[in-house]
């Protein structure tokens, strides 16, 4: 079993490398044992006891064969999007005996893609010096401020062995120079710079699922909280939008939760230069509105409330809160908008707020 540690702050931020994020593990010098694909699968690592194949004992990760030879074990991941990397959660779970001595892990900057599948010539820069790895265990490990964009990691294992899994965590960081005033984007889209920041609970699964790419695979890669019985409870979360717009559209998705979403759920959206919304004016996007149990749930400009012109326009709104009314689950959230980028260079101006898909704050009753 794999040590429970609480999760430091970093892990707040986006797994860049996650399967469902749009990572994938490029190449490995060996991966004999079980496959470099298991790196970044987004279930916990699992231990089959009588489970082998015809190279020896399956295992949940990363394993390589024992060296005979000088030299260490080596992969490469791609990054879902480019960010700043914060840190690193290496897993060795269920790996006892078999697990590397220790690791290392090199980041690089190759929009266009690495010149060969091993690395050799790309600008690497050591972002984790060589850190010991205990048997079953996770390793929550800051990364040096060395690179202030990546696009790939390489992990060096010393000198061979089983990692169950990889996760990096960072700040996405898009280039938003390329993005013409009236395209429309989806402001709540993790891929874009999105992110979670607060919610009242998320006892079954993350606040961050909501912005994921993609429909949710099953009930777990939605955002679920615990069944309260409070009178007048109202469950919420806040998520940063990837950059300050106007909303054109939204989308809430109850996919798969069928006895346990929301009845109703509202929308609304506030300007803020910081995470610090104790003092926020928030601003209804969308009203006290029905929901459907495993249906995908769109608003067009018409049910978008856009508010007075005089006064801080509902269009501009860096941040977005949802609530729904009643303990719930919801899959994904989506908010199509046109970024706002006069005066704003990159995710700054406070940002915008949404909901699976865009910045808001979502209230489910």
């Amino acid at each position: 079993m794999a040590q429970e540690k609480s999760a430091p702050e970093f892990t707040r931020f986006i797994d860049l490398a996650a399967e469902r994020f749009g990572g994938k593990v490029l190449w490995c010098t060996d991966d004999f044992f079980a496959e470099k694909e298991n790196l970044i699968k987004p279930s916990k690592p699992i231990f089959i006891a009588d489970k082998y194949t015809d190279r020896g004992k399956w295992m949940d990760g990363w394993e390589s064969r024992r060296k005979r030879t000088e030299g260490h074990d080596v992969a490469i991941i791609q990054l879902g999007a480019a960010g700043t990397i914060k840190g690193f959660d290496v897993d060795t779970a269920h790996f006892l005996g078999n697990q590397p001595q220790a690791c290392s892990i090199e980041a690089c900057f190759a929009p266009n893609g690495l010149p060969n599948e091993n690395g050799d010539g790309a600008p690497w820069f050591e972002v984790l010096p060589r850190t010991t790895l205990n048997p079953g265990s996770q390793h929550f490990v800051e990364a040096k401020p060395a690179l202030p964009l990546a696009t790939h990691i390489r992990l060096h294992i010393y000198p061979d062995g089983g990692v169950a899994r990889l996760r990096v965590y960072g700040e996405v960081q898009r280039d938003w120079s390329s993005v013409k005033p009236d395209e429309i984007v989806d402001l709540v889209a993790a891929q874009n710079g999105a992110l979670a920041v607060q919610c009242n609970d998320m006892f079954f699964s993350h606040m961050n699922n909501l912005i994921m790419p993609g429909r949710g695979v099953n009930m777990g890669d939605g955002w679920e909280t615990k069944r309260n019985r409070t009178p007048n409870n109202r469950d919420w979360v806040i998520v940063r939008l990837a950059h300050k717009g106007i909303i054109k559209k939204a989308l809430i998705d109850t996919c798969h939760f069928k006895g346990n979403y929301p009845d109703t759920f509202m929308l609304e959206g506030t300007n803020s230069a910081t995470d610090d919304l104790s003092n926020a004016k928030w601003s209804t996007i969308i009203e006290r509105t029905k929901l459907q149990s495993d249906h995908e749930h769109h608003y067009e400009q018409r049910g978008i409330v856009q508010g007075s012109r005089d006064a801080c326009t509902f269009e501009h709104l860096p941040r977005r809160r949802r609530e729904p009314h009643a303990p719930v689950g919801h899959d994904r959230m989506n908010l199509p908008a046109e970024s706002q980028k006069k005066g704003n260079g990159g995710r700054g101006g406070g940002g915008c707020w949404g909901w699976a898909g865009q910045t808001c704050v979502l209230w489910p009753w």
